[in-house]
Formats: structure tokens, sequence, C-alpha cells
């Protein structure tokens, strides 16, 4: 069950970002940012069945609280919009630091206190799934960054945890996020 559960997973996360690469940088990338964002959603629950049976609460939390701004990406390409209501905004704000905050209180609880080097390659991926899909769903090139600091992160963590699928998921995702990032910012440039 756990390498079908890395492979679901990995590939949905995988998907999304060669998705979404491919998306920066065309004129018309509704039906690629769609499935980039599906892909996401997709990928989301066998990650959180995964870290949840690690014990690795602050990346389960941020995982499962991360829906919102995968749902405001898919919300956004669908309806063609580059900008959202500020209520909207702030609401996935909310939301996610909430889960946030759940996630790093229940790991501290769990192993009273921030005591483990999982623990603080966790947080990594926290801020960098949280910022980085916040950011790409706005179309800010700054996100792909954010996602590479995610994938590192998350790379060491699973190898920790002897988790060889999503080692590797992770290690071709970042060449994926490269390419993302150099077409985001070529998309930028070119709309200046």
């Amino acid at each position: 069950m756990d390498i079908f559960l890395q492979v679901w997973g990995g590939t949905g996360y995988l998907l999304a970002k060669i998705a979404l690469a491919h998306a920066e940088g065309l004129k018309h990338d509704r039906t690629w940012r769609l499935i980039g964002w599906s892909a996401y959603l997709l990928g989301v629950p066998p990650w959180v069945i995964l870290m949840a049976g690690k014990q690795n609460w602050i990346a389960a939390a941020i995982e499962a609280g991360g829906v919102p701004a995968l749902i405001l990406g898919l919300v956004m390409a669908w309806n063609r919009l580059d900008q959202v209501r500020p209520w909207v905004d702030w609401g996935i704000k909310i939301l996610t630091y909430l889960m946030i905050a759940m996630g790093i209180a229940y790991s501290m609880y769990c192993f009273g206190g921030i005591t483990a080097f999982s623990q603080v390659l966790e947080m990594g991926v926290t801020l960098g799934f949280l910022l980085g899909s916040y950011l790409l769903a706005k179309k800010n090139p700054l996100g792909w960054l954010f996602l590479a600091e995610m994938l590192i992160s998350m790379g060491t963590l699973m190898y920790s945890q002897d988790k060889p699928v999503l080692v590797f998921q992770q290690a071709i995702s970042l060449v994926f996020v490269i390419h993302g990032f150099i077409r985001a910012i070529g998309r930028v440039k070119s709309a200046h």
C-alpha cells in the first residue's frame, strides 16, 4: 500500500508541476493550468495519508491546508482570472495560517516541542508549499522558487524516511520547477 500511495501522490504532484511549468509563457494557458491544478488536488490524499502515517503532522496539515490555494488556482484558471476579490484572498490566507498553526501545535504536542530534524524539514515544506502554491495561483514567478525550496526539504524528509519513489519524484519535479521559473520570468519580461 505504501508504494501505491507514493506512486499516486508522486504522479499527481509531478504532473501538476509539468502542466503548470508548460503553461508559463503560453498565451492560451487555461487548459494547462486546469490540468496542473486538478493533478495537484488529486495528489493531495495520498500525501496526507503518507505524512500522517509517519507522524509528520506539520507536513500532513500543510498538504491538507494547501487545498484552498489549489482550488483558488483551479477556479482562477477556469474563470480566466488574474485577480480575485480581496475577501476570497484573505479567507484563503486565514485558512492556510490556521492549518499551519494546528499542524505545528500538534507536532509540538506529540514530540514535546521542536525536537526532531524531521520537524525542521516539515517547516521548510510548509513554507515552500503554501507560499509557492499561493503565489503560483496568482501567477507570481516567485512561487516557483518557493516550490523549489519545498522540493528540497520534502526530498530530504522522504529520503530520511525511506520513501524512494517520492525522493525520485521530488528530484524530477525540481527540473520542471526550474523550467517553470525560467518561463515565468520570460512571461513577466515580455509583458513589460
